[in-house]
């Protein structure tokens, strides 16, 4: 079977690209924040090859893979890997539900 194509929705790459500029911002270097790119391409690699691996979350259609602090929300097809949240874990989980229902209602 062929790797499903990977595609980030809007929310969760600009998720993604705040939460790796705080780092860049915080620590002074990049260092932690390629660190996490690679990690979250390692992830994102292993959900292709089997997206049922991971846990339903609490929203239709959607897994989560944890990730450290972060959660990578997904949903999946025969060919793609929709990818909807980045997710830092030490938010509130609140703020997470209602930007999936405002994504999934567009």
């Amino acid at each position: 079977m062929a790797k499903r194509t990977v595609v980030w929705t809007e929310t969760a790459a600009r998720q993604r690209r705040e939460i790796l500029k705080y780092w860049v911002q915080r620590n002074g270097t990049k260092t932690y924040a390629e660190k996490l790119i690679k990690l979250t391409s390692e992830q994102i690699k292993v959900i292709q090859s089997n997206p049922k691996l991971f846990k339903k979350a609490d929203f239709p259609d959607t897994h989560v893979s944890a990730l450290g602090h972060f959660s990578i929300l997904y949903k999946f097809t025969k060919d793609t890997l929709i990818i909807t949240a980045f997710w830092d874990n030490r938010q509130d989980p609140k703020k997470l539900l209602d930007i999936l229902k405002k994504t999934n209602s567009k």
